[in-house]
This record gives structure tokens, sequence and C-alpha cells, in this order.
């Protein structure tokens, strides 16, 4: 480490007075510690921040063996990581029936420079539809778990690691009989991944560990939220950082303790990821680049995106000295608003800068000893610099000059004068970024449009068909909300109906609604049956189709119970067999409320006789007879519209993700968590279903009904 002190003083960024004199406390965040509060504070500042790790690290009897294990070296250089939701169109073609991760790759190549790792997420916000627990719903993915692996080798030949969550709010779905670590480290040693998101979790428990050593799999660990208690730092190898921004930059606790600990900073909802990438290259960690939000698209604008392309370009190319133990936060530098860590080699030092100011910054930068055959290199901009010498009291010192753009970055090579062909090469890449300044790419964030899938119309018939209910039409305020868990009221949340001109969760319109029939009941066991027996229908993606049925039949007495277990697809093909559709959202809720806004089909009130009794155990029961209920007849006369089974509607597509609106709610409730799918049998609220596949999309609570065009 570079005594830095005298030449501080010599130059005019410190007092002599400041260097002894005393300094305010550290300033603990959960995750971060902030820097000083002024250059003149920055010497004891420094000096308190290590005899802080070193009373720490001595108090945990701190080895970190677990950095050492060849299996986990690819934590200390995963910096690019998103979250990637398995709904995703660009991961999975559901036509084609196959996974395309090279699709998937190559759009995050073109756009931001491509990734190091991927969280494959799986879950929520589905998990809860019905007692399907985490697990299942993994094994549930396209090919079961033989075809995760073979997916998972996908990303491996392309030089990405894998990551899957596990959920420990799961506690109401089916018992998986196994605990939770025992669990993923056995699923994942199948699908041979390579580490562990622990959601929600602060800290993932040695037990983890244990559990992965067993099973002969190596898996690397990265809890949410962070290590609640530092005990936890030897065997959770990266960590998502939720920190907080201030002007001046605050440090990685955790990558402070130990500087081969990875940190991937999130802010997923953040429209502007200025702070993240600065805070996360000034430490020399990573960013998690996540996008598609529970099927809610917040994605990188261009700014951010070649921001991040730059970033990653860097921090990949010099892992190898961000990982310095020597690694120096607020390093001094020569102007205002400028911040700077230096991460010392044996042979090459780096230096990673951002300008906190809303304006460029050229100039002077760095003022550091010189040591003959030494050379310098702006790595952000691809050239060679050449320093002015500046001496004092006989020390010469080499003082670096470039300009660092508005909010932005920068970054300095010191190396000895021999050859680098790498090095070479690399400036030759940034220099060609260069030649667009980020301040030439647009900032302004979009969001995704959709669109909804056109539902053709039927025949028109005169006289209601059998089994079903003229609905006469009339005027209709159209009034309804989603129930996502997250997203606020954001654009780009829920859906876009066609008269709208962005997805939003909140939905009026007065309409006219034409004259239609539906059926009375939802389709059931036997009605389905009667379309296999005329068709000999079979999905070709046909997991988990009629899970319930056994050898092409339903359970005994279940014939006027709703048929589950059937895709949209399944549906489809059911109507047009029948001559029929499926209805409109707005349809359904016309014929379940009438005109009068009522909030059940009933009235206003809840009433527990007009549906089924919730099911709050870990196995799931099956739905109820269709005409069990009376008393929930709507005012036309339409039964089994709130509680008994979610009930397929519209779909809505947009360039990452399909979706389809459900109603009714159903009678499966999972307890101990707020995190499973909403429930909700309200006339004025609706579910979406993130749409991947047939064999993903079946659930045990969700059927369907059709209608009929009128004259």
């Amino acid at each position: 480490m570079k005594n830095l002190l005298p030449l501080a003083v010599a130059c005019g960024f410190l007092s002599a007075a400041s260097v002894l004199g005393q300094t305010n406390s550290l300033k603990m965040a959960y995750e971060t510690i902030a820097g000083p509060a002024s250059p003149d504070q920055l010497p004891a500042w420094l000096a308190e921040m290590r005899d802080w790790r070193a009373k720490k690290l001595a108090a945990m009897n701190y080895h970190g063996a677990e950095y050492d294990r060849p299996q986990l070296k690819w934590t200390q250089s995963s910096f690019i990581q998103p979250q990637m939701m398995v709904e995703d169109r660009y991961f999975y073609d559901p036509v084609a029936g196959k996974y395309t991760v090279d699709r998937y790759l190559d759009d995050l190549e073109k756009r931001y420079g491509g990734i190091d790792a991927v969280l494959i997420w799986a879950v929520y916000p589905n998990i809860g539809i019905d007692n399907r627990n985490q697990f299942d719903l993994v094994r549930a993915l396209p090919g079961g778990l033989p075809g995760v692996r073979k997916m998972v080798a996908a990303f491996h030949r392309r030089g990405v690691r894998v990551l899957f969550p596990v959920m420990p709010w799961d506690m109401g779905t089916r018992d998986e009989g196994r605990p939770l670590w025992t669990a993923i480290a056995q699923e994942m040693k199948a699908a041979d991944a390579d580490g562990v998101n622990g959601d929600t979790m602060r800290g993932m428990s040695r037990a983890y560990r244990e559990a992965s050593d067993q099973t002969g799999h190596i898996l690397a660990f990265e809890p949410e939220v962070g290590l609640q208690e530092l005990k936890d730092l030897p065997w959770d190898n990266l960590t998502w950082g939720y920190w907080h921004y201030d002007f001046v930059p605050a440090v990685s606790k955790y990558k402070w303790l130990e500087p081969r600990h990875m940190v991937n900073v999130c802010d997923r909802w953040a429209r502007d990821h200025t702070d993240d990438l600065q805070h996360a290259f000034f430490n020399g960690v990573g960013f998690e680049s996540w996008e598609n939000i529970w099927g809610i698209w917040n994605g990188l604008t261009p700014r951010d995106a070649e921001a991040l392309r730059r970033i990653a370009k860097i921090e990949r190319a010099f892992a190898s000295l961000l990982v310095s133990r020597d690694w120096e936060p607020h390093f001094p530098v020569l102007q205002r608003g400028v911040f700077a860590s230096e991460f010392p080699g044996e042979q090459r030092t780096l230096w990673t800068f951002v300008n906190r100011m809303e304006y460029d910054i050229p100039g002077p930068q760095l003022q550091i000893p010189y040591h003959p055959s030494t050379r310098y290199f702006d790595l952000w901009h691809g050239a060679e610099l050449k320093p002015a010498f500046v001496t004092n009291s006989g020390v010469v010192s080499a003082m670096l000059s470039f300009e660092i753009g508005a909010h932005g970055y920068g970054a300095v090579l010191e190396t000895g004068a021999g050859s680098d062909d790498g090095l070479r090469s690399f400036l030759g890449g940034m220099k060609a970024l260069a030649k667009k300044r980020l301040a030439d790419f647009s900032g302004e964030w979009e969001f995704l449009p959709q669109h909804q899938v056109e539902i053709r119309p039927t025949r028109p018939a005169r006289t209601p068909p059998a089994g079903m209910v003229r609905i006469p039409g009339g005027p209709f305020d159209f009034i309804v909300s989603g129930i996502e868990i997250e997203g606020h009221d954001s654009v780009g949340v829920d859906v876009q109906y066609p008269w709208e001109n962005s997805p939003r969760r909140y939905h009026w319109r007065r309409m006219v609604i034409k004259p239609f029939f539906m059926d009375r009941y939802p389709v059931t066991n036997a009605k389905f049956k009667e379309f296999l027996d005329a068709t000999g229908y079979h999905p070709r993606d046909d997991y988990h189709f009629l899970k319930d049925w056994k050898n092409g039949n339903y359970p005994a007495g279940w014939d006027n119970n709703p048929v589950t277990w059937v895709s949209l697809a399944d549906a489809r093909a059911y109507a047009r067999w029948a001559g029929k559709r499926l209805p409109h959202e707005w349809e359904w809720q016309y014929a379940a409320q009438g005109s009068d806004g009522r909030l059940y089909p009933w009235g206003n009130e809840w009433k527990a006789d007009a549906a089924p009794p919730p099911d709050e155990g870990r196995s799931l029961r099956p739905p109820t007879d269709v005409a069990a209920f009376p008393q929930g007849a709507s005012p036309f006369g339409v039964m089994d519209m709130a509680g008994n089974v979610w009930q397929w509607t519209d779909e809505y597509v947009d360039a990452h993700t399909r979706a389809a609106i459900l109603r009714g709610g159903s009678y499966y409730h999972p307890q101990g968590s707020k995190w499973y799918f909403p429930n909700s049998a309200r006339l004025d609220e609706h579910g979406k279903l993130l749409l991947m596949c047939p064999w993903e999309d079946r659930a045990g609570t969700l059927g369907f009904r059709c209608v009929v065009d009128a004259q």
C-alpha cells in the first residue's frame, strides 16, 4: 500500500492538523459504511476503517477458506447478473417447444454487453395458484429436471453461471418433506446449477453449505437481503446490495471485510440506474441487471445500458485486481465531486472513478508517486496518459489528466513498461466505444406496450345453445383493477386494454355490451370427457394435462366438478370443438355483475353459503360440484362465478411476456405468506397469471367456461 499522507499534505489536499486530529465514528448502515464526511477526515476515516476490519475479522476468527475453493472462484468475477423470469419470451419458445438460451443471451450482449451469471426465476408470482411448492414449480419447467439440466448446460456453454432461488416463506403449499437446505442442494445437483439465491433471506446459514457439500456438488450462496449476522460471510460468497445512496459513495461492508466477496447492487424499480452503477464501480462490485420484474418490464435506458457495457468490460478485464486485499476506497483525488478507489496488485494498480457532479470534469484527476518505467492508461477512453511531473521536497509525483463525463466514470491503470498484447487489444475496444460519449445516449425510460390476443367471434346463435344462458347486453361500466402484489401504480403494471395507451393497474371503460350466450356452469369433467372422446384430443405439451384423471377418466363422483389442469390452449381447443369461444374479460364481468356494479354475483357482501369454503391446507382438495351453491347465481343466472375455480379469459402479450387474465378467484388459500398468488373473488378485481407454455401453465384450481355470440 502506498503511503500518500505526506504527498496529500504537500499538495494541499489535506491539512497537517487533520492528519493528527480526531475523527467521528464510522457511520454504519445495514450493508454499507458511509464515506468520509470531508476530504480532511479521510486519513482518520481510513485508519478507523482498517481498525474496525481487523477487530471484526479477529472476533469472527475469519479464515476465508470458502473463497479459496476452486468451485467457487467464479463468484469473484460474477459482475453482471439478471434475475430472469422463465416466462420471458426470449428464453423459451412455446411454439417450437424449446428453450432459446442463445436468443436470450444474444439480446443482452447486444444491449449491454452480456452477463456473467443468471438467476432463473420459476416460482413467484404464480406460486400459490394451487398447492405446488417451489420445488414442484422448478420440476414443472419444460422437460422436467432433465430438461432443466440441458438448459443450464446451454448457459454454461456461453460461460454463464446459473442460480435458482430458495423461498423460506413457502410454508403453505405442499410439504416437500425435507429441510429447505437439503431439498435445494439435491435439486441443484440434479440441474447442475451453480448457486442459490436466498429470496428474502438475511444470510444463508451454514446448514446450506453443509447440505451442498454432502451432495458433492458445491454451490455458491447469495442471500438477497445481505447478512443479518456477519458470521455468515465465510460461506455466503455473494449477496445482493440494497444500498442507500449519498453524494459521497458508501463502502460495501462485506467487500471491505472480504475483498473477494461479490455484491450485485440491486434497485429493480429504478428507472435511472446511475447511482447503482456508480456505487458498484466505485466498490469494484457487480450489478443486478434485472429488467423483467414479475412480468413488468423495467428496461435499462440506452445510457445505463451503455454505461453497464463499459463498466463490465473493465471489471472483467481486471477482475484479479478488484479482489486486492489492499483495496483503498476514497483514494485521494484532485477534483471536487470525483471519487476513486485504488486496487493495487503486484505489477499493476487499477483506479476506478465516478463523477457525482452533473457536469463534465476535465483536467488533473490523480496525483501519485512516480516510478521510472511506469506507464499509465486511461482505460475508459482507451488511451495512454502522459503524466505531468510535480516535485515537492524532492519527491516526484505523476499528475494524470483526463475527462470524466457528467455523472460518469473513469478508470486508470498503472503498469510496468513491458508490452501487453491483451492490454493493447482491450484499449482498442474501449477506444472504439469511447467515440460515442455516454451523454450521447438517451436516458429516457420507456414502458413496454402490450396487445390483446384476438378472440375470434363465433357463428351467431338465435337461441340459447344447450346449457347456456342469454346475456342480453347493454351499457356497462367496466371497472376493474389488477391485484399484483408489487409494482405499485406505475405504468407498465397489469395489462393494457385495446382502448388504453399503456399498461396500468386501474381500468375504467364505459361500453355497450353486445348480447351473447354464456355457459351456465364452468366446463365440467363430464363435458371435457365428451370432447376428448369425440376428437381424440391430446396436447403435444401434455405435462400435468388432466393431472387428477387416471387412465383417461376422471375420478368417480367428479362428473360435475369443474375440469382443471387444462391450459389456455386446451381450453381454446375445447371451445373450437363446441362452436364456442372463451369470453373477453368484460363479458365475463358483465355476466357475473350485471349493470349495478355489485362486488359479488349475489350482492355487495360476501356470503359464506354462496361459494365453497376455503381450503387453507397444504394438500389440495378437488373443486366443488358446479351446482352446489345456487345462492351464488349472478343477476343473469350464471353460476359458479366466485370462489370455486379461476377461469381463463383474455391473453396479453408484450415483447417479453405473455399473461392471461383470470377471473372468479378460487377456493385454495395457502397460508403463512403474503407472497402467494393473490386471490380475489371480487368482481372489480382480476388476477394475472404469467404464461410460459402449457407444460408450466396448467393448475389445479384453474378451469374455464365458454360463450357464443348472439344474433
